[in-house]
């Protein structure tokens, strides 16, 4: 099968070369030298699609939906409550932040964790008079750390698993690398926090040196029983140093400016605001406070269902000149005017007394088929779906926070394997409604599970034609035959294709590499399995090289130069830990 290796090392080499230097998105680049893979006859169709059965790839996508729950419910936020404005020293706030980004990141997927944590660091780092670029890419870094101290820290730690327990029939446990990856990120949050402290610069985030254009107007109202009544402002965290712009205080008729903050809030209250929409998003979901449209008129779609949409009035809206209070504007659209912005500017006064005009953009709270049902609608002149998640279910948070835990007592002390445990507790958050359908669908990231399918594949070819042996022979001749130094080389390999292509890829298409490298020298796999867990897994010196890492990149306000300043020397401080812990931790 001699032409049949070159052919496919030379399309995986094209593979990661266009994955590195191109834009087209990853899974097209690896489903497309799959393809190219099957119709050379180098795969046979059962070989080509395996992955889609694979149960590391499926418990992958199940725990989507389970962290997608833990988002909905708002269980992530409840837990920011550990960023105290109280703290003053550097080394203190590094700490406080990195231990329960790394908790949370050990059993959810890592986007949301970050996802949520960085407007509550942004906030909290105005409080303790800390540059947010100090403390942005600690955040990624410790989302990082805890994705290697469990085997559903992170996607590539499942898979590898799942192909380990088809490959060699055996089952990984739950916490098994912990082993190598605790002590390495406990040693790792030392050396973040003294390199972040020298290394990282003192600069505002891009978003706060370019502004943002557009400036809403929102008015909430304090729910009866809301947790907010008797707070005073300050107390309630309404202030500008939470980064929350209330600008006045709307009871009995009565106008109060917001100016003193040891006001206390009142059943009925109605708050009004203005700011970007990044505060708006966050100020819809504090609990206690629902938007002053969704009390005054229902709409048939349940708050937690919905979406947000920006919509720009056009001059044929039949509500033009018209006040949104006393139209049928619900009832036409489904929607609830969550916030106005015109010109680009806030409007002055409480929305009720607002009359329309062309060119207003509003912020809709609605379902999410609003889109569809408008989008070619004479009413607007442009529609567009925002990302951000309506109000949180805060009713079911320790619901998902209960299954959650049982989820991981099980796989680990009943024996019954992530998948099956993962399968029971989505379906009993999807009964218990911590999260809808729809929801749970737009929770699965079809991209990662896409390239893991791919990446199944092509390790298949690599291994079916010889080409992962004939690596493993020159990896082994360079390495001296040492078992240490072979697999030193392979955890930077690994380490360096994670920073150029994703990460899944990297390790599946090594794995074959590995396992034949193992079997040349007569010792054990294991070592050389862990070794690419961690090494795709612990991303730190580009942005590119890790979702979490371009998710700070403008709130950091950060540079590619700063992820290489700080990134290359943690890459290298992570690959000699490495070689040295693995053979400790798994003999060969």
């Amino acid at each position: 099968m001699e032409w049949q290796m070159w052919f496919t090392m030379i399309s995986v080499g094209l593979m990661f070369v266009m994955l590195a230097k191109t834009r087209i998105p990853p899974e097209w680049i690896c489903l497309g030298t799959l393809v190219l893979l099957l119709a050379t006859g180098i795969l046979t169709d059962k070989e080509a699609v395996a992955g889609a059965s694979n149960r590391g790839m499926l418990t992958v996508a199940i725990l989507f939906i389970v962290a997608g729950a833990f988002q909905e419910t708002g269980a992530i936020q409840m837990l920011t409550f550990l960023l105290s404005p109280r703290i003053k020293k550097m080394p203190v706030a590094l700490l406080r932040m990195m231990v329960p980004v790394t908790v949370l990141s050990a059993f959810l997927n890592n986007t949301p964790v970050v996802a949520i944590f960085i407007p509550a660091v942004k906030a909290w780092a105005k409080k303790i008079k800390v540059p947010v670029s100090k403390l942005m890419i600690p955040l990624s870094y410790s989302a990082v750390f805890g994705g290697t101290c469990t085997l559903i820290g992170t996607s590539t730690n499942l898979v590898v698993s799942g192909i380990i327990e088809k490959d060699m029939g055996v089952q990984i446990g739950l916490f098994e690398i912990a082993k190598a990856g605790l002590p390495f990120a406990l040693l790792m949050f030392a050396i973040v926090t003294i390199m972040s402290i020298l290394l990282l610069p003192d600069r505002s985030s891009a978003i706060e040196q370019m502004g943002d254009p557009k400036q809403y107007t929102m008015e909430m109202i304090v729910n009866p029983g809301s947790v907010l009544i008797g707070k005073t402002i300050q107390q309630a965290e309404l202030t500008e140093e939470n980064d929350i712009n209330l600008l006045e205080i709307i009871r009995d008729r009565e106008s109060i400016p917001a100016t003193d903050y040891s006001m206390k809030l009142m059943e009925d209250d109605r708050l009004v605001f203005g700011g970007v929409l990044g505060m708006i998003s966050e100020v819809q979901k504090i609990k206690g406070l629902v938007p002053v449209m969704d009390r005054l008129f229902e709409i048939e779609t349940p708050r937690p269902d919905r979406c947000f949409v920006e919509a720009v009035v056009s001059n044929s809206n039949r509500f033009i000149g018209r006040s949104i209070v006393g139209t049928h504007f619900r009832h036409i659209y489904d929607a609830v005017v969550l916030a106005i912005s015109r010109a680009g500017k806030q409007i002055q006064g409480s929305l009720d007394s607002i009359k329309l005009e062309e060119g207003d953009t509003l912020l809709l709270e609605t379902h999410p088929q609003f889109y569809l049902r408008n989008k070619n609608s004479q009413d607007f002149h442009l529609i567009s779906q925002l990302e951000e998640s309506a109000a949180p279910r805060y009713n079911k948070a320790i619901l998902s926070c209960v299954v959650l835990v049982g989820m991981i007592f099980c796989a680990t002390y009943f024996n019954i394997g992530m998948f099956r445990a993962s399968a029971v507790a989505a379906a009993i958050l999807l009964m218990t409604r911590c999260i809808t359908f729809s929801q749970a669908y737009r929770s699965v990231d079809m991209q990662v599970l896409l390239v893991i399918i791919a990446a199944f594949g092509i390790g298949k070819a690599m291994e079916k034609t010889g080409a992962a042996e004939f690596i493993a022979t020159q990896m082994v001749g360079l390495g001296g035959g040492s078992p240490k130094m072979v697999l030193s080389m392979l955890y930077i390999t690994t380490s360096i294709l994670t920073e150029m292509v994703t990460n899944n890829a990297a390790a599946l298409i090594l794995w074959p590499i590995s396992l034949a490298m193992a079997n040349q020298m007569g010792v054990s796999w294991m070592p050389f399995a862990f070794a690419i867990m961690m090494g795709a897994s612990a991303s730190f010196a580009t942005p590119i090289g890790y979702q979490c890492n371009m998710m700070v990149f403008g709130p950091g306000g950060y540079r590619f130069s700063d992820f290489l300043k700080i990134g290359v020397p943690m890459n290298l401080i992570a690959w000699v830990i490495m070689s040295f812990l693995i053979p400790i931790m798994w003999p060969f």
